[in-house]
């Protein structure tokens, strides 16, 4: 499985970005696609995922303000992100493994997206 993410930038506090991540495999839209976040001197957190069936899962820190989807080809994964605040700025990853959408270990990863958020 091989993950492009992209679609990050620079935003104001209080706007809005759109992410973008395109899944590649033979499987792959039968994997949970998720997003990861790490912030300079930060570990890297879990933010949201989605299954397969679209069963979603939200870090509390994004709940009514990010919203995760996927295409109808399940191979492409978008977070739109909504009232962005600075502590929401950093390199954004998409994720994907087979079973469990949430956090934890996923074993397929690509390569992060900045987003930076001026207040």
């Amino acid at each position: 499985v091989q993950l492009q993410a992209y679609g990050g930038g620079l935003v104001q506090a209080g706007g809005s970005l759109r992410l973008s991540c395109a899944a590649s495999g033979r499987t792959v839209s039968s994997y949970v696609l998720s997003w990861f976040r790490q912030a300079p001197g930060k570990e890297r957190e879990f933010v949201t995922g989605i299954s397969t069936s679209g069963t979603t899962y939200y870090a509390d820190s994004v709940k009514g303000r990010f919203t995760i989807s996927r295409d109808n080809a399940k191979t492409t994964v978008y977070l739109q992100m909504n009232s962005l605040k600075p502590e929401d700025a950093a390199v954004y990853y998409c994720a994907a493994r087979r079973f469990g959408v949430g956090p934890g270990p996923y074993d397929y990863w690509g390569e992060g997206t900045q987003v930076t958020v001026s207040s």
